[in-house]
């Protein structure tokens, strides 16, 4: 039989063209590419097959192609190529010769030859892509899609028009460093992946979860699956490998419900982010969903982390003193150093820029800057014959994990030469939100430079006994809602955990402080419990520098 080289040559270019369109390595468009050569071929059947290399009796994976009506291939008569891929497999492809009786000629048994590297090479290429298409539009450390896939699916729907029908979610699961703490990293990892299982069976299509990083995530949905979404966010129970045991795993979440035309899908995602920065900080709810109100608030947060440089160099933020009075003599005793920031003859009230500065890291900064003014008051005091007491210096939770945190406090303290009796550092009570073991090395190496430390706000955390069991403060300064109940009435479980907190407190060693005080009666039952030492503006609000000389 006689080779029609310009049909195989036409043949071969339709076959090139066509299988560049093909992806997916088991695709049945990898037939319909082949049918026209392998007519031309006589070929009635390619088979290809991959294998683990080690293990050749384990079949990974395998497809074959019958190409054309009628063609019955010739068992006895196949054209086998094994070929090894770069990751250790083995593909056998297997072209069967069209039972007609006739052999196959050298030329065409060259071509077949030929068709197989061909094919063996689409093949490669469309493994790359499918590597490069896991580690562009994956996260490969849980499996699930990514930001990128996120940003292309919705593009899609935006060019479609149907992305109104749908809502954004951008989540980060609460407190999930205490999971990691209390499983373990690994089995921290499991539980994150099940929460995020639970909450992709809700999902139909067209709808998806995504990994922004760390315990962030985004999910979009379409807009009657929104109750269902809260109540996932809300928490759910997930089953550990320890049998009987669970961890409850929530979420603080931000909602934007597309209600308006979106051009491009990053415009989703910056919209829910800025419902989620609203809702970390949040006293009253964990969910948070978008309005205009909101980007102008976020416009606020922008431009108070752009004059926090010059407001420091301007030294536009002033310490203010509240005193701490021993109520056996009602004499002062102490004082906690309070920032206030005045720009341009006004106010900034610090619930407007302490979170903004929390985010930006810029808190740790100020938090140097008050220590630093603090201690050239206490300097200036002493050197004035002044009576000295001690003053607490906040500290955000920020700060841990930096090696050189202590280190730098004591230079600031030094510089001044001021002695360490003198100051107290404080850290609110969600400092249990990190890693015990930094903040109890820090609150040992303070300890150790004759440096007091006090735990704020106790008492509205989620671990508070843990924390002063295993970190050894010397100050534990009870929230001021154990002391307001509704109206003027104190409930009896508030009296008693009041009670019993300073007990348990003083029993440990430790010295305790109640902020907060307004009333008589406040300060009644305080002595009653045994808790001498208070503040709060029965006794004096906040005062300016000048204004607490005169107290001393």
């Amino acid at each position: 039989m006689v080779f029609d080289a310009k049909k195989y040559a036409d043949a071969m270019d339709r076959f090139h063209i066509l299988i560049a369109n093909v992806s997916e390595l088991d695709s049945p468009e990898i037939g319909h590419a082949l049918e026209e050569v392998c007519r031309v071929l006589r070929v009635a059947k390619v088979d290809m097959k991959c294998y683990d290399a080690i293990s050749l009796e384990k079949r990974k994976n395998g497809n074959y192609f019958l190409l054309y009506e009628g063609a019955e291939p010739d068992e006895n008569r196949v054209y086998i190529k094994r070929e090894s891929t770069d990751r250790g497999n083995v593909v056998i492809y297997s072209f069967y010769k069209i039972n007609d009786g006739v052999e196959w000629n050298e030329e065409e048994s060259k071509r077949v030859g030929v068709l197989q590297t061909c094919l063996f090479a689409y093949n490669a290429r469309a493994r790359l892509a499918q590597i490069a298409d896991q580690f562009t539009f994956h996260d490969t450390q849980l499996g699930m899609y990514n930001l990128n896939f996120l940003m292309k699916h919705a593009g899609a729907l935006i060019s479609e028009g149907t992305v109104e029908h749908y809502g954004v979610c951008y989540f980060n699961l609460k407190h999930f460093s205490v999971v990691n703490q209390r499983f373990g990293r690994d089995r921290g990892t499991k539980i994150m992946v099940d929460y995020i299982g639970r909450l992709e069976t809700l999902l139909g299509d067209t709808e998806l979860v995504c990994r922004v990083g760390g315990d962030n995530f985004i999910v979009l949905f379409l807009k009657e699956k929104l109750e269902s979404v809260i109540r996932h966010m809300e928490g759910v129970e997930i089953a550990t490998e320890d049998a009987g045991e669970c961890a409850f795993v929530s979420a603080i979440a931000g909602y934007y419900m597309v209600n308006q035309p979106v051009k491009y899908p990053s415009d989703l995602m910056d919209r829910a982010n800025v419902a989620l920065n609203v809702a970390k900080y949040s006293k009253t709810t964990d969910r948070i969903f978008y309005s205009e109100a909101l980007l102008e608030l976020s416009n606020e947060r922008k431009r108070i982390e752009t004059m926090f440089p010059d407001a420091m160099r301007n030294e536009e933020f002033k310490v203010y003193y509240q005193p701490k009075v021993f109520m056996k003599d009602y004499k002062l005793k102490g004082a906690e150093a309070l920032c206030r920031w005045y720009h341009e003859d006004k106010i900034v009230p610090p619930d407007e820029f302490i979170p903004v500065l929390e985010q930006s890291k810029d808190i740790c900064d100020l938090d140097f800057y008050m220590l630093d003014h603090v201690c050239a008051d206490i300097r200036r005091w002493m050197d004035e014959g002044r009576r000295v007491v001690k003053v607490s210096v906040n500290l955000s939770r920020c700060h841990l994990g930096n090696s050189h945190l202590l280190q730098s406090i004591l230079d600031i303290i030094d510089s001044h030469n001021v002695p360490h009796e003198y100051i107290e550092i404080e850290l609110t009570e969600t400092t249990t939100d990190v890693s015990f073991n930094d903040l109890k090395d820090m609150v040992n190496g303070l300890r150790e430079h004759g440096i007091s430390t006090s735990v704020d706000d106790f008492g509205v955390g989620y671990s508070s006994f843990n924390l002063i069991r295993e970190i050894p403060w010397n100050v534990i300064k009870i929230d001021k809602s154990f002391l307001h109940g509704e109206g003027n009435e104190l409930s009896g479980k508030n009296r008693a955990m009041l009670k019993y907190v300073i007990a348990i407190a003083q029993e440990m060693g430790m010295v305790t402080i109640c902020e907060g005080v307004e009333t008589i009666e406040q300060v009644k039952l305080l002595k009653e419990f045994g808790c001498f030492m208070a503040q709060g503006f029965y006794f004096d609000k906040p005062l300016p520098r000048e204004r607490f000389e005169e107290k001393l």
